[in-house]
């Protein structure tokens, strides 16, 4: 990353530190970096120099926490067309990267589900660093959770299981699809059919968005 964008990064940073940097003048700072350097600006924003092992607590089948790329994010933002009335819900959140940066990008209330009590931390320190009001890390096991996060419109998985485990995020999404249209984004995560949701356009590289198209009728 060359110096003048290192130097933005740094404006950014005390911006928020400050509350100052709302979602369109961090959204120009982020795009004005080239692609390739994007993740590493995002970074040094957040303040994000190493992230914590994973711990015992990942239960079996679960995938180790890796950050996912900015470019994945944005396109997130542009395809699941996320505002800032939406409550974003990453599940398997990590130290919070993901939905912070959509906080940051759209305005949006973001929620983080992580089982890890060292990510939530981190996530947690994350928040407070930010200043962020509107972005919530929760602890807790995503497959038992999710479905209580009954707020959410755009819920975000970048891998972090498949099988029993997924099926049961399914489960959990499909009630609150019963009561208002969601969206689900999926990185790098083929979803087992399910008749309620469809692909809300062709799949952008390996992010898929999907919307629900089941309300509850009483039948």
């Amino acid at each position: 990353m060359d110096a003048t964008h290192r130097e933005s990064a740094e404006w950014i940073h005390a911006l928020l530190l400050n509350a100052q940097a709302p979602p369109a003048v961090f959204r120009t700072a982020l795009t004005s970096v080239p692609p390739a350097d994007r993740d590493a600006w995002l970074d040094l924003v957040l303040g994000l120099d190493s992230f914590p092992d994973d711990g015992p607590e990942l239960p079996l089948g679960c995938v180790p926490y890796l950050p996912c790329p900015v470019e994945a994010v944005l396109r997130i933002v542009e395809c699941a067309e996320v505002q800032a009335s939406d409550v974003f819900v990453d599940v398997g959140s990590g130290v919070g990267r993901a939905a912070a940066l959509v906080h940051l990008l759209t305005g949006a209330s973001a929620i983080g589900i992580e089982i890890q009590p060292a990510l939530v931390h981190a996530s947690r320190d994350l928040a407070t660093r930010l200043n962020a009001l509107r972005f919530s890390p929760v602890q807790g096991d995503a497959a038992v959770l999710t479905g209580s996060i009954t707020m959410g419109s755009v819920f975000f998985l970048y891998c972090p299981f498949s099988g029993e485990r997924l099926e049961k995020v399914l489960d959990g999404l499909e009630s609150i699809a019963r009561t208002r249209p969601i969206r689900v984004c999926c990185v790098d995560l083929p979803l087992p059919p399910r008749p309620w949701l469809t692909c809300a356009e062709p799949p952008s590289g390996n992010l898929t968005v999907y919307r629900s198209t089941l309300l509850d009728t009483g039948c």
